[in-house]
């Protein structure tokens, strides 16, 4: 018996990945100019309003009305008729010091004995079902959107494209787990009132989504190619028109996308959001070190899944417990149990430890902010901040060379091989 299984990305104009990449906009550019600055905040977004709450203690200061406005406009969000422009939308601020109380247990006289910021457990998951190790409905739902936004931008097809959207894929499995086939296609995406008739209108989109949105998906990523057939159940927009959108259709919130962020559903999540953090929050920085862990596990064919659970106690270092699910795919002959005090014998799972070997404390977080932020190709680039300080009266710049995603490198294969005898 076959089953299926679904889920869902969202695009970079979606009303709550809006709130993400302000959030993970002004921490950059808080690390930018102090890098260990502690940072935690969270954007809501509405009709015409942004308001940014939280609590950061840094000797930076940034400009987050400029900030905010230059995220929204890259969005794509530059048209008053969207009654959310970056020209005319009004930006309310409400940050104010990060809590003593936490600060204590967190800030050490030695780096090494640096506290969690939280407490809580983060999940790491990786499938072999996917050249990226991610579960292929999710990989497949980010692609959508992500081509979506693309040919948006592009401006030369589907030039009615607004720049809310969703994607989903159901995935139909043998019953020992290995794909079939797509069984459904559901796209989702905000456009102008291009027609008076809505009939006309959304036969136009659907053929659109058809005919040019998934082949370039399938010309981009040919290794999927053989997932889609004729059976194929394609639905687009199944509401209706789908004029109203972004924040002006539905408010926005940090943090309110952690499933479209992490797994799709697939193996678990501890609840946390990551967007607006910075790495001492373990919320962010341990289910990063999770996903690097498990991701190297299933490579180097520790397991062909492997769900990796690492849990923490504010204001102390080493976690509390942690914890392996391998799903019975396990290759080596070890218990779960025994996998995982390999784990804590081969990385060093404190935030220190965690921040120094994924390189943290990097203005990195902004691409992090959408279509997911596991299964990600690592990338150097070099990133331009600039701030005005008002103690010398000049605008300073500052041109940093960064490495993103950095916990999806393949980099501990050979040790761990090594390690377990592979």
């Amino acid at each position: 018996m076959s089953y299926l299984f679904t889920s869902e990305s969202v695009s970079e104009g979606h009303p709550d990945k809006v709130s993400d990449q302000i959030s993970d906009a002004l921490l950059d550019n808080f690390l930018a100019f102090d890098a260990k600055s502690k940072v935690a905040i969270e954007t809501l977004v509405t009709t015409g309003q942004v308001i940014v709450v939280g609590e950061v203690k840094s000797k930076a200061y940034i400009d987050i009305q400029k900030i905010t406005r230059q995220t929204i406009q890259s969005i794509g969000y530059d048209k008053d008729e969207y009654y959310f422009s970056h020209r005319s939308l009004g930006v309310l601020s409400a940050i104010h010091d990060q809590s003593e109380d936490i600060n204590q247990g967190v800030v050490r006289d030695s780096k090494e004995e640096q506290g969690a910021g939280d407490q809580g457990m983060m999940f790491g998951y990786a499938v072999n079902e996917t050249p990226n190790f991610m579960p292929l409905s999710l990989d497949l739902s980010h692609k959508l959107v992500k081509v979506l936004a693309e040919i948006r931008k592009e401006g030369k097809e589907m030039t009615y494209l607004r720049p809310d959207s969703k994607s989903q894929v159901t995935m139909e499995y043998t019953d020992d787990h290995k794909p079939i086939k797509i069984h459904t296609v559901i796209v989702s995406t905000q456009h102008d009132d291009f027609d008076k008739d809505d009939d006309t209108m959304l036969k136009r989109i659907k053929d659109d989504v058809r005919n040019i949105l998934i082949p370039k998906v399938l010309i981009a990523f040919p290794e999927y190619k053989n997932l889609f057939d004729n059976n194929l159940k394609l639905e687009v927009n199944p509401t209706g028109k789908f004029v109203i959108g972004g924040p002006h259709g539905d408010s926005g919130l940090t943090g309110r996308k952690i499933i479209v962020d992490t797994y799709g559903g697939k193996g678990a999540h501890g609840g946390g959001a990551f967007s607006g953090k910075d790495p001492s929050k373990v919320d962010r920085s341990g289910a990063y070190m999770a996903r690097y862990i498990a991701k190297n596990l299933v490579a180097a064919g520790v397991a062909d899944e492997l769900l990796l659970q690492i849990a923490y106690a504010i204001g102390i270092a080493k976690p509390v417990s942690v914890f392996v699910n391998t799903y019975g795919t396990s290759k080596v002959k070890l218990r779960d149990t025994q996998i995982a005090d390999s784990i804590q014998e081969l990385f060093d799972l404190t935030p220190a430890g965690i921040e120094k070997k994924l390189d943290l404390r990097k203005p990195i977080y902004l691409e992090t902010a959408t279509y997911g932020h596991f299964g990600r190709v690592p990338e150097k680039k070099v990133k331009c901040f600039e701030r005005f300080d008002y103690t010398k009266g000049k605008i300073l710049k500052e041109e940093i060379e960064v490495e993103l995603f950095t916990w999806e490198k393949l980099d501990d294969v050979v040790t761990i091989k090594k390690r377990f005898g592979l």
